[in-house]
């Protein structure tokens, strides 16, 4: 394990369900927007499954998870929120995902990106999380690189862009760790906006200290008190 002290000009987080990008990267993105890093949220889906209320219903739940998103994003800072709006449950990584994703990282040229690691073995893994990782790491590389894939899209602004690296959350094997000191409690406080996922969520509330608990854990033997950690891999040239 090393750390990564990189702060990159910009990055992109790209998720599967509003709350994600907080469980993932919610401290080390605080801290990278206060450096002045550039990040974006790429959402995949609308989150229309996400309610164990039987009374719910998915237009009401998306609706409620879109506002829980746009105020965890303002916690952080991050301003730029794309929404793809897959269905909840049946995100696929097939070739439209692809496009969107190459459109994505074509646009906003993330130096580096952060999505679920597909690889995890230890638990369980939603399978819209495992596809999307899969689908992000195939938009990287190669196909948000070369021009010869999705041509129609390269126009204007719309170039083959190379990302640097790609970080996984989640990972049973991470390799690195951000130091997050000082940015903890911004990963609490975007979560606890998260009000129909997650209910009582708050830093004094036991959830909150559970959270606080792994990102020391994530210190490991490291001089700092908080950590991210994440499993990266660097795009081939």
């Amino acid at each position: 394990m090393i750390e990564f002290k990189d702060i990159p000009k910009t990055a992109m987080v790209i998720f599967a369900h509003p709350d994600d990008a907080e469980i993932g990267t919610g401290a080390t993105t605080a801290k990278w927007v206060n450096s002045g890093c550039k990040v974006v949220y790429v959402l995949a889906t609308s989150g229309s499954s996400g309610s164990n209320d039987l009374s719910m219903t998915s237009e009401k739940i998306v609706d409620i998870r879109s506002r829980e998103q746009q105020d965890a994003g303002k916690v952080i800072g991050v301003e730029d929120i794309v929404s793809l709006n897959y269905t909840d449950g049946e995100l696929e990584s097939n070739r439209d995902l692809l496009s969107d994703l190459v459109f994505c990282i074509r646009k906003y040229k993330p130096e580096i990106v952060f999505t679920h690691d597909p690889f995890r073995m230890n638990n369980f893994l939603h399978r819209d999380h495992r596809n999307l990782g899969f689908s992000v790491m195939d938009a990287i590389y190669p196909y948000a690189r070369d021009h010869l894939h999705f041509p129609d899209q390269i126009k204007g602004n719309i170039q083959p862009y190379k990302v640097k690296k790609l970080l996984f959350w989640g990972s049973d094997k991470p390799n690195v760790t951000v130091n997050v000191t000082g940015f903890e409690n911004k990963k609490v406080e975007s979560l606890s906006m998260h009000k129909s996922q997650l209910p009582g969520l708050s830093l004094g509330s036991e959830y909150g200290k559970n959270l606080l608990n792994r990102l020391r854990d994530s210190s490991g033997n490291f001089s700092f008190e908080y950590g991210e950690s994440f499993r990266m891999i660097e795009a081939r040239s």
